[in-house]
């Protein structure tokens, strides 16, 4: 056995690997389902869901026979030639997740998917310039929100700690406050040629567009010639209650989008990005058309295989009526913090699956171990609760998210909450 071998797997990240996450003490080696076994044979209940990538949990069998059969016929092929899966899983998203004409590009991740939706902007802009005939450059974000960590994804980015230290960053960007309608109406302007935002923003804390809200963007866009483009890259794919998030919010047939991006649950672990682009008309252009050959490409984007995989996790939540169990585990999850509280939580935020505890931070403040260290309140929790075995994840500072399988069970939902309780209320004496 050579040196290497008896490192540790920290000890060989600390050597090997580039510091970019923050990360736990924690090196996973088997899952299944809801939960996950560690090197040392700790089992935890996962309820980060791999960021909400995991929606069928891991290693659901379905999936792995996909990803065998799919392996052995074609793995990887040029985007010059046209295999078939790319399309039947454009085809679904197309006509049984977004249900409006249109068409899809694929990509690797929720931040290409975004770079995609930003270049179509600028690609609108051209077409479709302001009064005075100049191009549209400016795309409006949210405060709060989160868009990937790509030079253009981060200058979207309404957060200054994921900007900071990358300057200069790309132009053309307006951050307004999130779910704040005068706001809206007065920061847009004649440059304006896209809306881009998360119908529930996932790294800024679990806020959930108001209806109003919603109806306020749409309008606008409507009226004034703006492109509205959908971030469901989290909350999309059935993790909200429907496979569509926007429309946990607002049923009115009126919200129609012009893109959408996805990426995390459209795979179930498998690396895949996507954006849906409306069937439009723009002047003489169409929209779903305008990213034609040389001005857009990926080389890996919608492989035979990965195409196999998220057409199997997309079909399996539609013809398996998943999105109905999202939504009755959430009522579940609702009145059992309505009966009994749980130390620290004032609030929970969000839609289905995508929640967030809001933490009392005046009254967490208050431990002697936290102030003992630089942890925000959250990531002290958070990793609290993986000492216990249980898995979460930060939003910001002061919000914990759950973020489980979609297929998770009523008794898993019940033993999470417990061992929430039991850690708080021992820290709470």
């Amino acid at each position: 056995m050579s040196q290497e071998e008896y490192k540790s797997t920290v000890d060989l990240y600390d050597q090997y690997v580039a510091p970019t996450y923050g990360r736990f003490n924690i090196c996973p080696t088997r899952g299944e389902g809801v939960f996950l076994w560690d090197e040392n044979g700790r089992k935890f209940l996962d309820f980060s869901g791999g960021v909400a990538v995991n929606s069928l949990g891991h290693s659901p069998p379905d999936l792995l026979k996909v990803i065998s059969n799919q392996a052995a016929d074609l793995v990887h092929c040029s985007n010059l030639y046209q295999h078939r899966g790319q399309a039947e899983l454009a085809r679904l998203l197309t006509e049984e997740v977004v249900r409006i004409n249109g068409k899809c590009f694929f990509c690797n991740s929720g931040a290409e998917a975004n770079e995609g939706l930003i270049k179509l902007a600028r690609k609108f802009g051209e077409i479709s310039p302001s009064t005075n005939g100049e191009p549209r450059r400016e795309i409006v974000s949210f405060t709060g929100s989160f868009h990937g960590r790509t030079t253009g994804g981060m200058a979207a980015t309404g957060q200054e700690k994921i900007r900071s230290g990358f300057g200069p960053l790309m132009g053309g960007f307006k951050h307004l406050p999130f779910n704040e309608v005068s706001e809206l109406i007065n920061g847009v302007n004649d440059n304006t040629a896209a809306i881009l935002m998360e119908p529930i923003q996932g790294e800024g804390g679990i806020k959930v567009a108001s209806p109003e809200f919603l109806s306020a963007v749409q309008e606008i866009c409507q009226t004034r010639n703006i492109l509205l483009f959908f971030d469901e890259v989290q909350c999309g794919i059935g993790r909200c209650g429907d496979l569509c998030g926007w429309r946990m919010i607002s049923n009115d047939s009126e919200i129609i989008p012009d893109a959408i991006s996805w990426a995390k649950g459209l795979g179930g672990g498998f690396p895949i990005g996507a954006i849906w682009i409306r069937d439009k008309i723009v002047n003489d252009s169409v929209l779903c058309d305008l990213l034609g050959p040389g001005t857009h490409g990926s080389t890996f984007g919608g492989s035979p295989l990965v195409s196999s995989v998220a057409l199997a996790v997309v079909r399996k939540i539609i013809d398996e009526n998943i999105c109905d169990d999202v939504i009755k585990m959430n009522a579940m999850i609702n009145r059992e913090l309505q009966s009994q509280p749980i130390p620290f939580i004032t609030e929970l935020r969000g839609l289905g699956l995508m929640l967030g505890f809001q933490i009392d931070v005046n009254a967490i403040n208050g431990i002697g171990d936290l102030q003992k260290n630089d942890k925000t309140p959250a990531l002290f929790l958070v990793e609290l609760l993986a000492e216990s075995g249980l898995l979460t994840v930060p939003a910001g500072s002061d919000v914990i998210r759950w973020l489980p399988p979609l297929i998770v069970k009523e008794n898993e939902i019940m033993e999470a909450l417990g061992i929430m309780r039991t850690v708080f209320e021992e820290i709470n004496t």
